[in-house]
């Protein structure tokens, strides 16, 4: 190869959903950079030919998602320039989406707390590929049964965390009606041995039945129980303390002017 050539440094995949970003350094001067994707049993494929740019979106060339990949970043010089040597190029670490991509946020569609039952629907996150029909596969048109998701759920403003599992897109819980709950849900791929959970979703919370006092605690009733007693209090002082002065104006009215 060209040993002129700068090579590619820092090389990281980046993977959510399966959309897939490559990543690398440095910013070329002079050349360009050309990414090639190797796969265990694929054929080679050519992503980002003669870019500027350090970074590569290669989601459509893993399709094959249980498939091992390895890219190479290669270095090349402008085409006006002959050269009939090899690019120089670097290789990054093995990548597999299917054990590797993390999991998206789930979006939650509905929740109701109905007396004792919680009810929360919630949708698989979309990923970049689709079906012949044209619409977008979910995680979980790939994973099948091996995805399944965890809802965390608590008593509004309490710390006690409790955790339910299902393999659907619904979760019906049995919680105490005269409480308010929050939650938040995550996928989890149980076989992966690392990158296992996926990204939370929003944390929500229900208002079924809820007072003023479940809003702002009990302390701020006493702290505004304490302030209130204190105005009166000194409402009480200022007024004593005006009428007997007051009636000191008035005594001292009434007295007879001396030398008169």
């Amino acid at each position: 190869g060209n040993p002129e050539l700068p090579t590619a440094v820092n090389i990281t995949w980046s993977s959510i959903n399966f959309k897939t970003i490559l990543q690398w350094q440095p910013k070329p001067t002079g050349y360009f950079y050309t990414v090639e994707i190797h796969g265990q049993t694929s054929d080679t494929k050519k992503k980002c030919i003669l870019t500027s740019e350090t970074e590569c979106d290669v989601t459509d060339a893993l399709r094959d998602v249980r498939e091992t990949y390895t890219a190479h970043i290669l270095s090349e010089a402008p085409s006006e320039m002959d050269n009939f040597e090899e690019p120089p190029f670097a290789v990054s670490e093995k990548f597999t989406p299917y054990s590797q991509t993390v999991l998206g946020r789930p979006e939650i569609q509905n929740y109701t707390q109905k007396g004792s039952k919680l009810n929360v629907v919630f949708q698989d996150p979309l990923t970049p590929y689709t079906f012949p029909n044209g619409s977008f596969q979910s995680i979980r048109d790939i994973f099948q049964d091996d995805l399944e998701y965890k809802l965390y759920y608590w008593k509004d403003q309490s710390s006690g965390k409790k955790d339910a599992t299902t393999k659907s897109n619904t979760f019906e819980l049995s919680v105490d009606s005269t409480k308010n709950y929050c939650f938040y849900i995550q996928g989890i791929v149980p076989s992966r041995r690392e990158n296992r959970n996926g990204q939370e979703s929003t944390v929500l919370c229900t208002s079924v039945g809820r007072n003023i006092l479940d809003e702002y605690g009990a302390e701020v009733f006493i702290i505004i129980a304490v302030i209130a007693i204190a105005v009166i209090t000194l409402a009480i002082v200022l007024s004593v303390f005006l009428c007997k002065r007051k009636k000191a104006k008035s005594a001292r009215e009434k007295e007879p002017l001396n030398g008169v």
